[in-house]
């Protein structure tokens, strides 16, 4: 077995796969380690809801034999690398939970498609990962199982809603985690827990149905620009039976690493909108990147990112129709608070109001994405306008918030959570790539990531520009202390 110096989760997915490619470690010697990392870090940061112990060892000793047997070449490029599926998609012969007391019994009688991906290219799975229940909040807390906490800090949130994704690459448990993307669910938690979270343009990663009229994207929580590149290579499309197809990138999005992007325009934001605040820390990470940019020989200028108030119930409109497709799977007398009036709130949008908001969306897109290329070619934001708010904070918020309407509606978002997605949730409308990218450290020691959001369908470009600002303010050693401290290593 190689001496591993640190976790295998510490490692890159496409170091464990080179190592057991090599022979110089099994992909059962891999799991073992994943496992004891997990036994001892799980107990701090519930991240990790569910196990499957048994069947990821037989899974692991089937793939040593492969190695021992077969050609390298003939292997998947993540042969034997173990990865946990966040609790919102469904894994054939898996229960899934949604994170909720109201679950249906049993187990998924098929994957959802990225899941079959993710098995074709060779990846291990390990387990379910803990989510916000249903999945619409910004942070992975729910009664089920409690709160997803910060490796960085345990006193504050992981983000979410892959927040326990996030939280078991972070402390090193696995070398990625399969996530998703509908508001900001994989850049959110990787900016607060120093990862890298790319979302891939609406119609980029097939699904069996498009949630949110394709706003939502399946994608990985990663420790590096290549990993998500290359896990992006194998879970994108196209796939004529969906609805959307994003057009073909002209090569693999890993083989952009390291490419030059040219001399590009760079749009800096550093005001939120609606007049929000946003916090010295967030606005650092952004102007340090900004600078970083520069350096490289990019044009830096500022830019706003606008808003308008007809998105905001538009959005709502669209994401909460969703939860017709659980009728007669949740119970939902069981649903936690903010969920029950979430559900009321998409039940009284009728047929003809989804249809504006559908089109409020597209309209909104259009004035967006004009500006790509026309004053910008990319567009650099704090990932959030906040640092990672405590463990418990928002869920509080959002059950206290579920009984009141404030001028508009019981279920809207409260400012704890719009804090979170303020930055992110309209590119997910707008279908656009963009990337939470580790480049900067608070004060207070915890991470605060940096957002790069491209053109329709230009990932990559994204992928080039990231992996520039990787070299320039490299994150990859850092490692975070697992306890209260807030020590930076």
């Amino acid at each position: 077995m190689v001496a591993a110096m640190e976790p295998f989760g510490y490692w890159s997915a496409r170091a464990v796969a080179s190592a057991i490619r090599s022979k110089q470690v099994s992909p059962l010697e891999v799991l073992e380690a994943c496992f004891v990392r997990a036994d001892e870090v799980e107990p701090k940061l519930c991240a990790l809801v569910w196990r499957n112990d048994d069947d990821a060892r037989a899974a692991a000793k089937a793939a040593g034999e492969a190695v021992v047997h077969g050609p390298p070449e003939d292997l998947p490029p993540f042969h034997g690398v173990p990865m946990p599926v966040k609790d919102l998609t469904p894994v054939a012969g898996w229960p899934i939970t949604y994170g909720s007391r109201a679950a249906p019994p049993g187990v998924s009688g098929e994957s959802e498609l990225v899941v079959e991906a993710l098995e074709r290219a060779g990846f291990l799975l390990t387990g379910r990962t803990n989510v916000p229940e249903l999945g619409p909040l910004p942070v992975s807390e729910n009664l089920r199982y409690g709160l997803t906490r910060n490796p960085w800090d345990l006193d504050k949130t992981a983000g979410g809603s892959s927040g326990g994704a996030a939280a078991v690459v972070a402390a090193g448990v696995f070398p990625a985690a399969h996530g998703n993307d509908g508001g900001g669910s994989l850049r959110i938690p990787a900016s607060c827990c120093g990862l890298v979270g790319l979302k891939a343009s609406r119609g980029r990663v097939p699904a069996r149905t498009l949630s949110w009229e394709g706003a939502v994207v399946h994608g990985a929580l990663t420790r590096d620009v290549a990993d998500s590149a290359a896990i992006l290579d194998v879970i994108s499309g196209p796939d004529l039976a969906m609805w959307y197809n994003a057009p073909a990138p002209e090569r693999p999005f890993l083989s952009e690493v390291g490419v030059g992007p040219g001399r590009l325009r760079v749009g800096l934001v550093l005001e939120a909108p609606f007049g929000l605040p946003v916090s010295p820390a967030c606005v650092e990470a952004a102007s340090l990147a900004g600078r970083a940019l520069e350096t490289l020989g990019h044009v830096v200028e500022p830019a706003s990112l606008e808003t308008p108030d007809e998105f905001v119930a538009a959005f709502l409109d669209v994401a909460g129709a969703d939860f017709g497709d659980l009728d007669g799977v949740i119970d939902w007398d069981k649903a936690e608070p903010h969920i029950k009036a979430a559900r009321a709130a998409a039940a009284a949008v009728d047929s003809m109001r989804y249809a504006r908001s559908v089109h409020i969306l597209q309209r909104y897109t259009r004035q967006m994405v004009r500006a790509w290329g026309r004053d910008f070619d990319l567009m650099l934001t704090p990932t959030m306008i906040v640092e990672p708010p405590s463990a418990g904070s928002v869920l509080a918020a959002v059950h206290a918030g579920a009984a009141v309407d404030a001028g508009g509606r019981a279920g809207d978002p409260v400012l704890e959570v719009i804090q979170m997605i303020v930055m992110t949730a309209g590119i997910n409308a707008t279908g656009q790539p963009a990337v939470s990218l580790p480049t900067h450290v608070s004060p207070g020691g915890v991470p605060v990531g940096v957002q790069l959001v491209g053109a329709p369908f230009s990932e990559a470009l994204l992928v080039r520009v990231a992996a520039q600002l990787e070299e320039a303010l490299p994150w990859s050693e850092r490692r975070p202390p697992l306890s209260g401290a807030r020590t930076v290593p």
